[in-house]
């Protein structure tokens, strides 16, 4: 078969795979391809001139979400999604869908779009996956076996400080008494927080936490930490800072990396019973490609943290497993060997690395590595924890909440209700959107980036934002959903917050963003 054979083969062939048609800037069909009546089921005589949200199933269409995705093309330039679709016998597939807008001289005219049939791929892959998860089944028994041994034991501990604290509240309430209220309220809380920075370790070593990436000057980051890194050592330890004029900034979470460094330097601690020195050091260095290749990172540019202790170093063999989950050379209840690896997690999700060097009876130095920013650094990190008691609300001030959990829109409903907001609950994408597609007023959308029924919380956003430009967004998540919040790329008028958190942080939070809000209209 000669090559233009093979071509004239391929076009036929993606005809009848793909459903190709225009749309006129309403929806309505215009034209359509011998694709798209396979696929779909209607001939070009029956489905030119009528919308094409009959494709649709009835539950999206009852959402808006043919419109949506119209406003999406047209707002940000594409709309692609892949979820389930309806044939002229009324037969579902999993469809894959692409809607571009089509202009002519600036001016929308129209869309063009394009459907594929994955249904049978996409039992294939389901089938493909439940067999390698059936075959891989004995290997992740062995490897959770090792995992929730240590996890267990101090998660029951945490749980066990919270029920036990909620019953004696419970108790004590019943009775009348209400002296010790506090004290209870005081060990539950406690736990909780410890039982968050459990889960965020876990998430940070499996490179799952959600990041929020500012460029960050870390020599001014370090200068600020300096006297709590000292308190939280000890006097019979002496922190020392030595840090690099001219120093690169670099894109990461503030925050995080606070975090990795009082980790490390807290590890130092353990390392010098009887006292010593801790050093932190920034410098800026570059990474060529042999390097690159050995440290298992990419060439270029970096800012560099290194944290050395004069303890009593590591073996070989420890060195190999500092950065396990889990790994840890305490006495059992000591440690939950998690400080590490989030350290590690951290590093490697931040496009970066960490290394350590260690001596037996020489002390420990661990090297950070952050990819260098191209661009000023933000002055952000200095007020972060300077948080004012939020204002009460103006009136008819509104926030639409999104999430699928009953118990988390009750308790966030309830504070903005405390704040004088009005509040409207909503348990997924769809529902969300008919109220963002009407003319209620919204100042702020609340949403959870992992939603049911096929749209997530980003996909929402977008969608609303092609009919509401302005609307502020806050995302709260369990987990780091990167990929589906941008990867860290939030547009103008985007946050996020990492569940859990505290109901007084997150009041502060929605009262700064309506305020930036509410700048942007005066």
């Amino acid at each position: 078969m000669n090559q233009a054979s093979k071509l004239h083969e391929m076009l036929i062939q993606s005809v009848v795979d793909y459903a190709i048609f225009m749309l006129d800037t309403e929806g309505n069909v215009v034209t359509w391809n011998p694709g798209a009546e396979r696929i779909k089921g209607y001939s070009a005589a029956e489905i030119i001139g009528r919308n094409f949200a009959r494709f649709y199933t009835p539950e999206d269409r009852d959402a808006g979400l043919p419109q949506a995705a119209l406003k999406t093309a047209a707002g940000i330039g594409r709309f692609a999604a892949e979820g389930w679709r309806v044939r002229k016998d009324g037969s579902r597939f999993w469809a894959m869908v692409v809607i571009d807008p089509v202009r002519d001289d600036g001016r929308l005219i129209g869309f063009a779009k394009v459907t594929r049939d994955m249904t049978e791929p996409r039992e294939a892959q389901l089938a493909l996956e439940q067999a390698r998860e059936q075959l891989a089944q004995s290997f992740k028994m062995e490897a959770i076996g090792q995992l929730t041994g240590g996890l267990a034991h101090d998660f029951n501990n945490l749980l066990t400080g919270i029920t036990g604290s909620l019953d004696l509240i419970e108790a004590r309430l019943a009775q009348g008494r209400l002296t010790d209220l506090e004290r209870y309220l005081a060990t539950a809380k406690g736990a909780a927080s410890r039982a968050a920075a459990l889960t965020h370790r876990l998430l940070a070593f499996a490179r799952r936490q959600t990041l929020d990436p500012q460029p960050t000057d870390v020599n001014r980051l370090i200068t600020n930490m300096v006297d709590m890194l000292q308190r939280t050592v000890g006097p019979a330890i002496k922190v020392e800072s030595v840090l690099s004029a001219n120093l690169w900034p670099t894109l990461c979470d503030a925050n995080q990396l606070e975090t990795a460094i009082l980790n490390l330097c807290i590890n130092a601690r353990d390392a010098m019973p009887g006292g010593g020195r801790i050093t932190v050091e920034t410098a800026n260095a570059r990474i060529d490609d042999e390097c690159a290749r050995a440290r298992d990172m990419q060439a270029g540019q970096y800012t560099t943290v290194r944290i050395t202790d004069t303890g009593t170093g590591m073996t070989p063999d420890v060195i190999a497993r500092a950065f396990d989950p889990f790994y840890t050379t305490k006495p059992v209840g000591q440690g939950t060997g998690l400080g590490l690896s989030m350290v590690y997690g951290f590093a490697r999700q931040s496009g970066g690395q960490v290394r350590l060097y260690s001596k037996v009876g020489a002390g420990t130095t661990v090297r950070l590595d952050l990819p260098r920013h191209w661009g000023e650094a933000s002055a952000a990190e200095d007020c972060r924890h300077a948080e004012p008691a939020p204002p009460r609300a103006r009136a008819g001030e509104t926030v639409l909440l999104v999430d699928d959990e009953p118990s988390i829109r009750m308790l966030i409903a309830e504070v903005l209700g405390d704040l004088g907001y009005q509040a409207i609950e909503a348990a997924d994408a769809a529902s969300g959107l008919k109220v963002l597609n009407s003319d209620v007023r919204v100042d702020l959308l609340i949403t959870d980036v992992g939603l049911p029924n096929g749209m997530n919380g980003r996909q929402m956003a977008d969608a609303a934002r092609a009919s509401r430009p302005g609307l502020k967004v806050l995302f709260i998540t369990g987990y780091a959903e990167n990929a589906a919040i941008g990867k860290g790329h939030l547009l103008p008028g985007m946050h996020v917050m990492t569940k859990p958190f505290a109901m007084d942080r997150l009041a502060v939070r929605i009262q700064s963003i309506i305020r930036e809000a509410r700048q942007d209209v005066s």
